[in-house]
């Protein structure tokens, strides 16, 4: 049976931004996502047209351009584009973005590029990882130096998301190396013109081929010293901490939602498919999984619903954002894992739907904080 859910958030407002949405994704980002996987990006006008509808930032104040709304409404366009295995666009990155700007700005950086990026002009970008310090943000090797009336910085940066189209990007940087975690800034880099900026491939993943993960390098690139995010050295490790709810949340309601959509896909598979003579759907090892599969998604939707209620209200804390993104992410790859086995053959055909949303969900225990990175989260507050 098509899985139904009472969803605790809904109301006609955010009915009616699921309808925009759904009408642009299927419409706009669906025809071109095969193109999309074949060159590693889907281009800035992908970007601009959802800015132009209104589905860029819609959590962020209508004061800085945005729409005015909170978490349920970026929930809503994260869910549609997750249900269908649309990884190109990643939304979440630029919406983690504008936050860190409405956040931890300054006045002046939330005017100069909230509205942009609303509008899809400036795609979002944060650059924290490098070649040789992943989960362990302290251990990151990127300087910025003070110089004059800016700085100036140097170092290498990978696995970025966004990082191609990226017109804006937060550079994770040692401000003063002797501080450990409170030697860490964030430094804002425009990247149009940018002397001494360059991006290097798009890296080739397992999944989401058609998402610009980047390599990204500085070598004496100059930013005038009001790109300091906040206006205070030292704060950088403070403000990605402070953020990271919102980010994980993000991670296990789309998880979420692709099970929900993979189920659904699946479900109109095996009730077409024959094998000895019947619909694979009447073969009791078919029932029992799917049986398995839909108790898994409707417990989660459950928590993931109860969470998203509790950012809205201010209450959700890290441990339990770690919570979500730790079950949302693990879930997803079991119950991935048993709806391929369901599609046979077919379910290593890249035409799959089911079969991309596999690759692609792998990278879920990894970005955002490792599934060992969560438990530890959450042993820390038992």
């Amino acid at each position: 049976m098509p899985l139904q859910f009472e969803r605790s958030w809904r109301n006609e407002e955010l009915d009616a931004l699921r309808d925009t949405a759904v009408r642009f994704i299927e419409s706009e980002m669906q025809p071109q996502d095969e193109a999309a996987r074949k060159r590693g990006h889907v281009g800035h006008a992908l970007w601009r047209r959802a800015g132009e509808l209104g589905l860029l930032c819609t959590d962020i104040p209508e004061e800085y351009g945005g729409g005015g709304g909170d978490f349920r409404h970026e929930a809503v366009i994260h869910e549609e584009m997750a249900r269908r295995g649309l990884t190109g666009m990643s939304n979440s990155v630029h919406s983690i973005v504008a936050h860190y700007f409405l956040n931890h700005g300054t006045e002046e950086q939330k005017r100069r590029y909230l509205p942009a990026m609303a509008r899809g002009e400036l795609v979002g970008a944060i650059a924290m990882t490098e070649p040789g310090a992943g989960s362990d943000l302290q251990g990151i090797r990127t300087r910025a130096v003070r110089e004059g009336d800016g700085y100036v910085i140097d170092g290498s940066k990978t696995f970025i998301t966004n990082g191609y189209l990226a017109g804006v990007i937060l550079v994770v940087c040692k401000t003063d190396p002797s501080q450990g975690a409170r030697g860490t800034s964030i430094l804002i880099v425009e990247t149009k013109d940018r002397e001494g900026f360059k991006v290097g491939r798009v890296l080739d993943k397992m999944g989401m081929k058609a998402q610009d993960t980047s390599e990204l390098f500085f070598d004496g690139v100059r930013v005038p010293a009001e790109n300091l995010l906040g206006g205070r050295e030292g704060q950088g490790f403070f403000q990605l901490m402070s953020d990271l709810p919102y980010e994980r949340l993000i991670i296990g309601l789309a998880a979420v939602a692709c099970m929900e959509g993979a189920y659904e896909a699946t479900l109109a598979y095996v009730r077409e498919r024959k094998a000895f003579g019947q619909p694979i759907a009447e073969m009791q090892n078919t029932k029992f999984k799917l049986a398995e599969v839909a108790t898994q998604i409707m417990v989660g939707r459950a928590f993931i619903d109860r969470c998203v209620e509790q950012i809205v209200a201010g209450t959700l804390d890290t441990a339990t954002a770690s919570m979500a993104k730790l079950w949302g992410s693990e879930a997803q790859g079991r119950v991935l894992d048993e709806l391929v086995q369901l599609h046979g053959g077919y379910g290593f055909m890249n035409e799959y739907m089911v079969t991309r949303m596999y690759a692609d969900a792998r990278v879920q225990r990894i970005y955002g904080g490792t599934s060992e990175i969560m438990k530890e989260v959450i042993a820390r507050a038992l």
